[in-house]
C-alpha cells in the first residue's frame, strides 16, 4: 500500500473545508490561499485549487470580484456568499464530531 496516495486522498478529504475556512473572516486571492494552504504543511498545487474555487463558485458558497493589481494582471478575489457561511458552520460541527470520533479511536489514554 502506498502511504503518500493515502496521506494525499486524506488531504484533499479536507480541502473544501479548509479553502471555505481561509475565507471566513475575509476575502483572498488563489495565491493567498494557496499560501495560506501551505503555510499550514497542506501541500496543494494551483491545478487543484483552481477547480475547486470554480466548483464552490458554481454551488454558489463563493463569489468573486476582480480588482486591478499595480504589479501585474487583475486579482480575482474570493469571499464567501451567505449560503458559503451556513455550509461552512455546518462543515465545523461536523468536522468537531468527525474529530472526536476519531480521536476516541486513534489516541491511547
Amino acid at each position: 500500500m502506498n502511504i503518500e496516495n493515502t496521506k494525499a486522498q486524506m488531504r484533499k478529504g479536507v480541502l473544501e473545508f479548509c479553502i471555505l475556512s481561509v475565507l471566513k473572516d475575509k476575502e483572498a486571492y488563489t495565491s493567498e490561499i494557496l499560501d495560506t494552504l501551505k503555510n499550514a504543511k497542506l501541500l496543494v498545487v494551483e491545478g487543484t485549487v483552481y477547480p475547486l474555487l470554480t466548483r464552490l463558485k458554481n454551488d454558489g458558497l463563493l463569489n468573486y470580484r476582480w480588482e486591478e493589481s499595480l504589479s501585474g494582471p487583475p486579482r480575482k478575489y474570493y469571499g464567501l456568499t451567505e449560503i458559503g457561511q451556513t455550509f461552512l458552520k455546518e462543515l465545523n460541527g461536523t468536522w468537531s464530531e468527525l474529530s472526536d470520533a476519531v480521536n476516541l479511536i486513534t489516541i491511547k489514554k
